[in-house]
């Protein structure tokens, strides 16, 4: 993992991060097999890549072919395109969110499964003494 994100990827994170975008989280520098991704939604299984000049096609589509075997999308923007092209690359973004299908089945963005029950419900999860469950509102107050 890189400690230091290229510019493109620190701009992109800064429309992609707590949300912005439609509701739907990212993470950054996801772990996904033995691979590390720029951006992934968990929600829709998509992983985004910013890709430089310096990026090998050949090993990119193995990856992609590799990863879209286990049920992942990846979709690929340029530098250039980020750079220049902001509001381009987050409303092909938004579209391709949405034509993904959930990856739970009658969650919406926003919420997330219970990994004890599998139920969906909404807010964070956090682990406490070995166990997840929500958030309540007055623990928040006490993080």
């Amino acid at each position: 993992m890189r400690r230091n994100p290229t510019e493109p990827e620190k701009r992109l994170w800064r429309h992609l991060s707590a949300s912005q975008l439609a509701g739907h989280k990212f993470r950054r520098q996801a772990v996904i097999e033995y691979f590390i991704a720029d951006f992934f939604c968990p929600h829709k299984m998509l992983i985004v890549e910013v890709d430089g000049d310096t990026h090998d096609i050949d090993s990119d589509c193995k990856r992609d072919d590799r990863l879209r075997k286990k049920g992942y999308r990846t979709v690929r923007y340029s530098n250039l395109d980020v750079m220049g092209n902001m509001d381009g690359v987050l409303a092909d973004l938004l579209k391709k969110l949405e034509e993904t299908p959930d990856r739970w089945a009658g969650s919406q963005a926003g919420t997330t499964p219970n990994p004890v029950s599998g139920e969906t419900a909404p807010g964070r999860f956090r682990s406490v003494r070995g166990t997840d469950r929500p958030e309540t509102s007055e623990e928040e107050g006490l993080k």
